[in-house]
């Protein structure tokens, strides 16, 4: 499988090497990676350059300088990149962030599962943070869910689904996630391989509660269910910062609540997203009654549809 890498990057300097390196090591090596230094003011560029010049095969683009910077800049420099792979043939496209790093057959893996199974629309692996911190573990996400810093998509799924749709105020890539599935295209983690993301996730210009406070937001603007959402908050408190960190994700929903903050999914797409947290709600309640652990990552086993 051909596949090309997109990696939108602003002040990376402290890690973004570690994504060069894992990307130049892998033993299935992209046809093109663009990397999208999205107005950097560290060495971020530098960095990059001093890859380009011994891998032609690496691009570097440099985004105009945008006055109005939101989280819909992610949306607008993986377009950029796009852009610039579409005369290339590849079947699969990848989101990178540049904070990531992973093992030297990684890419190589994920190209198996993409070949093994054709409806296969969006792909990836758990992740690892600091902290002893592994999301199949401690996210409910699940396995029907791919992560934001590393998603490769099928072409003809990306097409479908309009790439990364903008949003100012953020969720990117888990609206492509759920459209993908929403549209009947299988999305899957697979659990044999882990990439390890070097920055606590949502933390980038904010501190830990800052960033659960914002979780929070988001968990109302993305059409998350209040019952849903009780839980998680109770669920939240047992994690450090404890009692605090929960207390912040629902100071986050509350707000955005009761400033009726406009939903960033249309009306089809909340009703799905809602339908499947009650379903993971259902099976969490049906395995603490047997009185058995609760297996986060499994939780949303993929049901029968058909794509549409």
């Amino acid at each position: 499988m051909k596949y090309v890498l997109i990696t939108p990057a602003r002040n990376e300097e402290a890690f973004i090497r570690k994504t060069l390196d894992s990307v130049v090591a892998q033993t299935a090596l992209p046809e093109r990676w663009v990397i999208v230094d999205d107005n950097s003011t560290d060495r971020t560029a530098e960095i990059v350059e001093s890859y380009t010049k011994r891998r032609p095969w690496i691009e570097l683009v440099r985004r105009a300088q945008d006055p109005d910077r939101n989280f819909a800049s992610k949306a607008h420099a993986v377009a950029l990149g796009f852009e610039r792979v579409s005369s290339i043939q590849f079947e699969i496209v990848g989101n990178l962030d540049a904070d990531v790093s992973f093992e030297a057959d990684y890419m190589e893996f994920v190209m198996e599962k993409f070949s093994e199974e054709p409806d296969l629309g969006l792909a990836g692996t758990p992740f690892t943070q600091d902290g002893d911190y592994d999301s199949s573990k401690d996210s409910f996400e699940g396995e029907n869910y791919v992560a934001g810093p590393c998603q490769l998509f099928r072409r003809d799924c990306f097409r479908e689904i309009g790439g990364y749709v903008p949003n100012r105020a953020g969720g990117v890539d888990w609206i492509a996630a759920m459209t993908a599935r929403m549209k009947g295209w299988k999305v899957r983690s697979f659990p044999e391989k882990r990439f390890h993301h070097h920055r606590t996730l949502g933390t980038a210009g904010k501190g830990a509660l800052r960033a659960l406070f914002s979780y929070g937001e988001k968990d109302y603007y993305l059409g998350g269910s209040p019952v849903w959402q009780l839980f998680r908050v109770a669920y939240r408190m047992t994690k450090k910062p404890a009692f605090t960190g929960g207390l912040a994700l629902l100071c986050g929903y509350c707000w955005a609540a009761m400033r009726r903050m406009k939903r960033a999914v249309t009306p089809e797409l909340m009703r799905f997203h809602r339908r499947e947290q009650m379903k993971k709600l259902r099976a969490i309640f049906r395995t603490l009654l047997r009185f058995k652990k609760v297996d986060s990552f499994r939780l949303g086993r993929p049901d029968n549809a058909t794509r549409i």
